[in-house]
C-alpha cells in the first residue's frame, strides 16, 4: 500500500486587517488535500506580511520543513502568497525539486507532483531567464546613455587630501577646489579638518589667515 504523501499548506495576508483572513485559503486547501488523500501535517501561516518581504517566519519555517524531508508536498491557493517574483518563484521551486518536495498551487493550475506541471517549471524557468536578459539589457543600454551625455558612472572618486591642501594653499575657495577635483565639498571639509587635527589651533587659525588673504 502505498504512503500518504505528507503536506505541509501556506497561507498568507499582507496586512492584519481584520478583513484579511487567512481562515479561507486555509480551508481551500484543506479540501483539496483531503480530496487527494494527502495528509496535512502543518499549516504555515504569515499574518501581516508583505509578498516582497523575503524574511518571512512563515516563509522560513517551509523551507525548513522542506530541508528536512518533513514534508513532500507543499500547497498554496496561488503564487503570488509565497513567491515575491519570478526569479524567486524558479530559485525555491528549484530547490525544492532537488530536496524531492512537490509544490502545487491550485488557482493558477500548478501541479509538480505531475508530468505536466513539472513541464511548467521548466517554462517557468525559460521565462524567467528571458526577464533576467531583458533587464540586463535595459541596464547596458541605460549605462551606455549616460555615457554619451557625459555622466560620470561608478563610484565617486576618493578624497585627495594632498591635492585639496595644495590647491587651498594657494588660495583657491572650497568651491574651486570642489570643481576641480571633482569631489564632495565635504570632502574638502574632511581633508582641512583632518589637517586641523595634527596642527595647533594657533597655527591653523594663522594658516587660515593667510589664505584669505590670499583671496577666495
Amino acid at each position: 500500500m502505498a504512503s500518504v504523501s505528507k503536506v505541509a499548506s501556506y497561507a498568507r495576508v499582507s496586512t492584519s486587517h481584520h478583513e484579511q483572513k487567512t481562515e479561507v485559503q486555509t480551508e481551500e486547501l484543506r479540501r483539496h488535500c483531503a480530496a487527494r488523500g494527502w495528509d496535512v501535517i502543518e499549516e504555515v501561516i504569515d499574518h501581516g506580511y508583505s509578498g516582497s518581504n523575503d524574511q518571512r517566519p512563515g516563509l522560513k519555517r517551509l523551507m525548513v520543513l522542506a530541508r528536512a524531508r518533513r514534508v513532500d508536498i507543499i500547497i498554496v491557493t496561488k503564487l503570488d502568497r509565497l513567491f515575491r517574483s519570478l526569479r524567486h518563484l524558479v530559485t525555491v521551486l528549484d530547490e525544492l525539486e532537488s530536496l524531492g518536495v512537490k509544490f502545487v498551487s491550485l488557482h493558477d493550475q500548478i501541479d509538480l507532483t505531475t508530468a505536466s506541471g513539472r513541464l511548467m517549471l521548466h517554462i517557468l524557468a525559460a521565462f524567467s531567464e528571458f526577464e533576467r536578459a531583458l533587464i540586463r539589457e535595459r541596464t547596458l543600454a541605460g549605462l551606455a546613455h549616460a555615457r554619451s551625455k557625459g555622466k560620470r558612472l561608478g563610484r565617486p572618486r576618493s578624497r585627495n587630501d594632498e591635492a585639496i591642501l595644495s590647491l587651498r594653499a594657494q588660495g583657491m575657495s572650497y568651491t574651486a577646489i570642489q570643481q576641480r577635483l571633482g569631489c564632495e565639498r565635504s570632502a574638502v571639509y574632511r581633508a582641512l579638518k583632518a589637517v586641523a587635527k595634527t596642527m595647533s589651533k594657533v597655527d591653523f587659525q594663522v594658516a587660515e589667515v593667510k589664505k584669505h588673504a590670499r583671496g577666495r
